[in-house]
């Protein structure tokens, strides 16, 4: 099998160690930088089965091309793309029914912070989400005004600050598979920490659940939901297509599996149609017989 990696840092720990599970079984991964000078590859050079790891504009631009050519890709470029407007992410979990907090979009801090004093603590963040955005609290229109003079003319939503615990649950999914973690939450006043391992079983009750409906909601196979503990239950802040699941014993393992399965599926696929389509077409002579009879 042929797998490609479409991402700008194929020594990523989970990329690089399921590289590793991939390549000692014989199989060939290629990388591809969507960022690069390459224009990535044609109809006639296509791998099995692509991972979508990148989520720039030109990361989706390639794998929506390659998806145009019938190459799989994980995630497809159109669920990819529903993860960074946090505008559509939040109206699609919300109309799903999932315990998405309520987010609404302002055209800039600097219009948020002219509304005067926020009635309760704020989330604000980057419409758009990608590495680095911005994600902060603010509890007055001072600290506004002053996300608006670092930020000025950045899209972003804003969410009614959820009180919890200071930690995330972190959860990841691949193919079904259920991973966690809890890690500081980015808000706390002492910032992220280590994340720190958390057996599937030791999650409150229906949150597996939930984690694997997110994924049926967006259309994810590999995926992360970042999840707080509000008052009255689960809170869903954010969902992540194709996260790093870093230090997950077991995920490199799940995401080679993954690979394989759906590149083999999409063979017996290709080969169906193919035999399909030869059977359903007339030989020659029959050709012949059927132009002659309709002559």
């Amino acid at each position: 099998m042929r797998i490609g990696l479409i991402t700008a840092d194929p020594a990523h720990p989970v990329l690089a160690a399921a590289t590793r599970l991939l390549t000692g079984d014989g199989h060939r991964v290629d990388h591809l930088d969507p960022d690069g000078e390459a224009p990535g590859p044609d109809r006639g050079a296509l791998a099995d089965v692509y991972l979508l790891k990148a989520r720039t504009p030109r990361a989706l631009a390639l794998a929506a091309r390659l998806e145009s050519y019938g190459a799989p890709v994980l995630n497809s470029s159109a669920a990819t793309a529903r993860c960074q407007d946090r505008v559509v992410m939040a109206e699609l979990a919300r109309t799903a029914g999932l315990p998405f907090a309520a987010t609404r979009s302002v055209d800039t801090v600097g219009e948020l912070a002219a509304a005067g004093e926020p009635a309760g603590p704020l989330v604000v963040k980057s419409r758009y989400s990608r590495r680095g955005d911005l994600v902060a609290r603010a509890d007055t229109a001072a600290e506004l005004r002053e996300l608006a003079t670092v930020w000025p003319e950045e899209p972003v939503v804003v969410q009614e600050f959820t009180a919890n615990s200071g930690w995330d649950h972190k959860l990841w999914v691949v193919d079904g598979r259920l991973f966690a973690g809890l890690r500081r939450s980015e808000l706390a006043p002492d910032g992220r920490g280590p994340t720190r391992p958390l057996p599937p079983g030791e999650l409150p009750a229906g949150w597996a659940e939930l984690a694997l409906r997110t994924g049926g909601v967006f259309g994810l196979d590999v995926y992360g939901v970042d999840v707080l503990l509000g008052p009255d239950g689960p809170v869903v802040v954010d969902v992540n297509a194709f996260p790093g699941i870093r230090g997950q014993a077991g995920a490199p393992e799940a995401l080679a599996e993954l690979a394989l399965s759906t590149a083999r599926t999409a063979g017996t696929d290709r080969t169906a149609l193919t035999t399909r389509t030869a059977c359903a077409a007339p030989t020659a002579a029959e050709s012949k017989g059927w132009r002659r009879k309709g002559a």
